[in-house]
C-alpha cells in the first residue's frame, strides 16, 4: 500500500491515512477539509486582512520575530513528525526547520528597509512610490522541506500586511497541522489559517474569488492547473514548480571530483529536491573515468544504507517505472536500478549509462536517487542537449574555462545557473524560473515585491490663493 494516502471516510469527511515510508506503519489520519472550510477559511482571512494591513511594519517584524522563536522551540518536535511522515532525517529536518527560523528572522530584518521610490518630478511636487499588500494569500507547500518552504512564503506574505490561508502537502498532513499551530498561535485571530486536504482543496482554494495572491511550490502539472484558474480570479501567482535539472562535465575538469558533484547533486535527500541533477552530459574524453567514478559513488552510498526512503510507494514506483523504461529502451544500470525487498519505500542510489536525449529519464523530472548519463562529442553538444526540453529551473556547469562558463551562462535558458558546485550560492539570491518550472521570484528580497503592488503618488500643491493654500 502507499505510504502516502489512504481515503477513508469519517462522517462528511475524509481521512487522509499516513503511513510511515520506512516501515509502512501507520502514522495517524487527518480529516480532509470540506468545501465549506475553505470558503469560511477564505472570508475569515479576508476580514482580518484590513486590521493586520494596518499595523504598523515595525509591529509586523516583531511578530515575525515571535513566530521564529516558536519555531524554534517547537523544532524537535516537528522534526520527529518530519521523519515520520517523509522519511526524512532528522537531522536533515532539524536543519530543515533551522533554515524556517532563519527565514523569518530574515524577513523581519528585510521588511522595514523594503522600501518605495522617489521620482523626479516638478521641483514643487513629491512623487513616489508606495508598496501595498495584495490581500488574502494563499500557499500551497510541498513535503520535501515542508518547513523553511513555508516560512519563507508565510513570512515574506504576512511581513507586508496580506493574511495567509496555508494548505501543506497532503503527504505530511501532520507536520503541517502542528506547523499552523505554532505559528498561527503567535499572530492575531485568521491572519495565519491552516488547512489540511489534497489536491481538491488546493484547486478549491485557487478558484476562490477573495483570494489575491496564490503563492505555490509543487509539480509543474498543478502549477499549470493554478496558472489557468488565476486567469479567472485575477490572482497573482507566485510558483516554483518541477525541473529536470542538467549537469555539463567539461573535458578539462578532474572525473573523480566531477563525478563526486554528480552524486552529491542527484543522491542527495534520495533526489528529492526540487534543483536535484537529474540528467548528466558528460565528454566523451572522460566519459569512461567519470563513470566508473560515478558507480562507486552511488554503490558506496548503498553500501552504507545512508538514503532515505523515497516519501512513498507511490512515488517509488513512478521513479522505477522511469528506470525501467529506460532499460528497455538500451540504458544500463551500472549500479542500482531495481525495488529492494523489505518494507517501507526504499530506492537504491541507481546511475544509468548508455543514456539517450528521447528517453522519459532524460525528459521528465524523476524526483529519486538517479542518475543518468548521456556521453556527448563536445562540450557544445552537452550545453545544446542540457538547454532542450520543457523546464528552466536551474543547471549546473563543470569545466575549468571562463569562456565555456560564459558560454553556459548566456545560453541556458534557466533561473540559476551553478558553475562548478552543485548547490550553493550567497544568502539572499532569488531566481526567476522558467518554462514548466514557474514563475516569478519565490524567495529572497524579491519576493517582498511579489506580495506587494505598487501605487505612484503625485502630490503637487494647491493653487495659489486657495482656501487651502491660505492656511
Amino acid at each position: 500500500m502507499s505510504a502516502i494516502v489512504q481515503r477513508m471516510h469519517h462522517g462528511a469527511s475524509e481521512l487522509i491515512v499516513i503511513r510511515d515510508p520506512r516501515t509502512g506503519e501507520e502514522v495517524g489520519a487527518v480529516p480532509e477539509a470540506l468545501p465549506r472550510h475553505v470558503r469560511t477559511a477564505v472570508n475569515a482571512s479576508r476580514a482580518a486582512f484590513h486590521g493586520w494591513a494596518a499595523t504598523p511594519p515595525a509591529d509586523r517584524g516583531s511578530f515575525l520575530r515571535a513566530a521564529a522563536r516558536a519555531l524554534a522551540g517547537a523544532a524537535p518536535e516537528l522534526a520527529r513528525m518530519n521523519n515520520r511522515e517523509t522519511g526524512r532525517p532528522v537531522d536533515e529536518a532539524l536543519a530543515g526547520i533551522d533554515a524556517g527560523v532563519a527565514t523569518l528572522e530574515q524577513y523581519a530584518e528585510l521588511g522595514p528597509v523594503h522600501r518605495g521610490h522617489s521620482l523626479r518630478g516638478h521641483p514643487l511636487a513629491s512623487d513616489y512610490t508606495v508598496a501595498e499588500p495584495r490581500g488574502v494569500a494563499v500557499v500551497l507547500t510541498p513535503w520535501n522541506d515542508p518547513v523553511a518552504v513555508a516560512c519563507g512564503l508565510i513570512g515574506a506574505a504576512l511581513f507586508t500586511g496580506n493574511t495567509v490561508v496555508h494548505k501543506a502537502s497532503e503527504r505530511c498532513p501532520h507536520l503541517g497541522t502542528m506547523l499552523g499551530d505554532v505559528l498561527g498561535a503567535v499572530f492575531p485571530p485568521d491572519v495565519l489559517i491552516s488547512l489540511t486536504g489534497g489536491s481538491g482543496v488546493g484547486a478549491l482554494l485557487t478558484e476562490q474569488s477573495g483570494v489575491d495572491v496564490v503563492a505555490h511550490v509543487g509539480s509543474s502539472a498543478a502549477g499549470a492547473r493554478i496558472a489557468r484558474a488565476s486567469n479567472l480570479t485575477g490572482a497573482h501567482v507566485i510558483r516554483e514548480n518541477g525541473g529536470n535539472d542538467p549537469l555539463v562535465v567539461d573535458d578539462d575538469v578532474d572525473p573523480d571530483w566531477a563525478a563526486e558533484q554528480a552524486a552529491v547533486g542527484a543522491f542527495s535527500n534520495s533526489g528529492q529536491i526540487c534543483t536535484a541533477v537529474e540528467r548528466i552530459y558528460v565528454h566523451r574524453a572522460i566519459a569512461g573515468h567519470f563513470c566508473e567514478a560515478l558507480e562507486q559513488a552511488a554503490r558506496r552510498r548503498n553500501r552504507e544504507g545512508g538514503l532515505a526512503p523515497l516519501v512513498d510507494v507511490r512515488l517509488r514506483d513512478e521513479v522505477h517505472s522511469q528506470v525501467h523504461n529506460a532499460l528497455q529502451a538500451g540504458a544500463r544500470a551500472v549500479e542500482g536500478g531495481s525495488v529492494p525487498a523489505g518494507a517501507g519505500a526504499y530506492y537504491p542510489a541507481t546511475v544509468l549509462v548508455d543514456c539517450t536525449a528521447d528517453m522519459d529519464i532524460m525528459v521528465e523530472e524523476t524526483f529519486g536517487p538517479v542518475a543518468p548519463v548521456q556521453v556527448v562529442d563536445s562540450f557544445e553538444e552537452g550545453l545544446r542537449l542540457a538547454a532542450e526540453g520543457r523546464y528552466g529551473l536551474a543547471a549546473t556547469v563543470l569545466t575549468g574555462r571562463i569562456a565555456h562558463a560564459q558560454q553556459a551562462i548566456a545560453s541556458l535558458p534557466v533561473g540559476t545557473v551553478k558553475i562548478n558546485a552543485v548547490f550553493g550560492g550567497a544568502p539572499g539570491g532569488a531566481a526567476q524560473p522558467r518554462g514548466a518550472s514557474g514563475h516569478g521570484f519565490g524567495y529572497g528580497p524579491e519576493l517582498l515585491d511579489e506580495f506587494t503592488r505598487v501605487k505612484v503618488v503625485h502630490m503637487a500643491a494647491p493653487a495659489a490663493g486657495s482656501e487651502s493654500g491660505r492656511q
